[in-house]
């Protein structure tokens, strides 16, 4: 299953809206065939490792086990259902990380392969496996997209100099923050942001496509449909959800980032704090009380922390990393 999850995270930039996955397939204690999710509309995990086995290893198949980091699907989409593969490849045994969220699937493909005879586990390294698709998860568990809040600050707590605008990530950093925007489907910034700081929004220094652009403003509605008698942050994230919009980063500025931390909208915080220092400006957010940490990455002197969740019973995604 390390394995298996080793091969899924090599579809991050492609494969989405569907999930990441991969598959490892074994007999007689050795890998014989392996594969991943490539990209969405071309051949699953599954296929890709039965694809891969060689042809004078086929005749182990039906001794073999398959390991899958997601349940195989049970339904026609854009390929066909790999559960169904699976039982016609007659492997003896079929482990999965999880089971896949999605209601065309959500334990229908576990159960076509049981009743072709095949013996089934599931739950091997689930936590890890969950939280590898952990904004595909929320996504179809939740209705909503997965939400990271993400700002760059002094060492003493402010998010520009004198209010206004001043350099706080590195070149690197500023890298990484575009590779971040290249693996969410939306981005958001508030009314303030976007007037003063004039904000891009794109991957222009890393390869992906860029994530749809977002200015938060109630006297400016994103959107045609928003009812401005009602809260606009749930009326946001329905319009997201509707346009399959699996995750959503939002990178301030600070009242805009308070409005989803007071509304309790978030699954990640990425906090960027270089060691300069500035006599006033705007503050950044305040944490909430239910962070915690759970990396920690130093480059140029910058330091990055991420933050999770810490008082939710959901056991979709928070339960490891």
């Amino acid at each position: 299953m390390h394995r298996c999850l080793q091969l899924a995270a090599n579809g991050a930039a492609n494969a989405r809206p569907n999930p990441m996955v991969g598959a490892v397939i074994v007999a007689d204690g050795k890998i014989i065939g392996e594969g991943y999710h490539v990209r969405c509309g071309e051949a699953h995990a599954e296929v890709n490792a039965f694809s891969s086995v060689k042809p004078q290893d086929r005749h182990l198949l039906h001794d073999a086990t398959i390991y899958v980091s997601l349940e195989p699907c049970a339904h026609y989409g854009k390929t066909p259902p790999c559960a169904e593969l699976i039982a016609r490849m007659g492997v003896k045994r079929c482990v999965a990380g999880c089971v896949d969220p999605f209601a065309k699937v959500k334990g229908k493909g576990l159960e076509m392969i049981r009743n072709a005879g095949i013996e089934v586990t599931v739950g091997v390294m689930e936590d890890e496996c969950k939280w590898l698709n952990r904004r595909f998860m929320v996504f179809h568990q939740h209705k909503r997209p997965y939400i990271i809040l993400k700002w760059a600050q002094t060492a003493n707590g402010y998010t520009d100099d004198n209010f206004r605008q001043t350099s706080i990530s590195t070149p690197f950093t500023r890298m990484l923050a575009h590779k971040l925007r290249a693996e969410c489907d939306a981005i958001a910034v508030g009314r303030v942001t976007a007037e003063r700081d004039r904000p891009r929004l794109d991957t222009r220094l890393w390869g992906g496509k860029s994530p749809l652009p977002i200015v938060i403003d109630k006297s400016r509605p994103p959107f045609d449909t928003m009812d401005s008698g009602k809260p606009l942050l749930p009326q946001l994230l329905d319009w997201l959800y509707d346009r399959n919009c699996q995750s959503l980063i939002v990178e301030g500025g600070t009242a805009t980032t308070e409005q989803f931390i007071n509304a309790n909208l978030w699954d990640e915080i990425r906090v960027e704090t270089a060691p300069l220092r500035v006599t006033n400006g705007t503050k950044a957010p305040a944490l909430p009380h239910n962070a915690v940490q759970y990396s920690k990455e130093q480059y140029d002197g910058n330091t990055i922390i991420w933050y999770k969740r810490g008082d939710t019973t959901d056991d979709c995604i928070y339960n490891k990393v």
